[in-house]
């Protein structure tokens, strides 16, 4: 059985070729389609089992990053994507994806409700982050980070600061175990001090799914490191247990 996936490009995307490759490496057949062409035929979506939306700067984050993007979505193909979801395939937004997914609703969507209740805001540094990141997996629940623990993960934003609408959002958020990732300092995980929190979020989130775990959000770039070569210090020996092809390889296996 060919595991097909989609990615999403067009209007500032930029790193929908790295995940491309990403999905490749881990045995999907990935289309990368324009946005105005899923627009022009909705059907298209129906012919896949996973959908993802990848990084970049689109709209070049004016309004809000992901905000336009997202609206194109709402009001064009938000109840083929609902249905795509609710069937139980997957979905993942990595960065401007994230960002775009959150302000669509798809994340949290407490009680399927698809109401935008968290954000991606400006990080407390005031400029954009491009660095490596340890991330911890709180919930591994979530078909794409089965068996995985931790990894290690560039990020690389401007906006990444998840921030909810109040008190009682985070709060369930956590009962629901829908925070997937969350920042880790393994030396000192008691010192949460930036930079291993590199933009502030609430609770050091990561990464978040929706109820079901089927639908994952995060900032970081697995895409970026698919192969032991892609890390900082590969020329020293330095090689992670899991690298993050291992999130795309548990969404294509988990269709197998």
């Amino acid at each position: 059985m060919s595991i097909k996936t989609l990615i999403l490009t067009g209007y500032g995307i930029n790193a929908e070729k790295e995940l491309k490759w990403a999905f490749d490496l881990a045995g999907s057949e990935t289309d990368i389609i324009h946005l105005e062409d899923l627009i022009e035929n909705k059907s298209i979506l129906s012919k896949y089992n996973i959908l993802g939306f990848a990084g970049g700067f689109s709209f070049g984050d004016h309004i809000a990053s992901g905000k336009v993007f997202a609206n194109l979505i709402k009001y064009n193909v938000f109840e083929d994507l609902k249905k795509f979801i609710d069937s139980g395939k997957l979905v993942i937004g990595i960065c401007n994806g994230f960002q775009v997914i959150t302000k669509l609703g798809l994340l949290p969507s407490f009680d399927n409700s698809y109401e935008p209740v968290v954000s991606l805001t400006a990080n407390d540094s005031g400029h954009f982050e491009d660095r490596w990141v340890t991330v911890k997996v709180e919930n591994n629940k979530s078909p794409w980070l089965h068996g995985i623990d931790t990894l290690y993960l560039p990020v690389r934003h401007g906006e990444g600061k998840l921030i909810t609408r109040d008190s009682a959002t985070l709060e369930r958020l956590k009962k629901n175990g829908q925070v997937a990732l969350r920042y880790t300092n393994k030396k000192n995980p008691d010192d949460m001090s930036y930079p291993h929190n590199p933009n502030g979020s609430y609770y050091d989130i990561a990464g978040i799914t929706n109820e079901a775990g089927n639908v994952f959000g995060l900032m970081p770039h697995p895409e970026a490191y698919y192969c032991n070569e892609l890390h900082p210090n590969w020329t020293e020996g330095v090689i992670e247990n899991k690298i993050g092809l291992d999130i795309f390889k548990n969404a294509v296996n988990y269709f197998k």
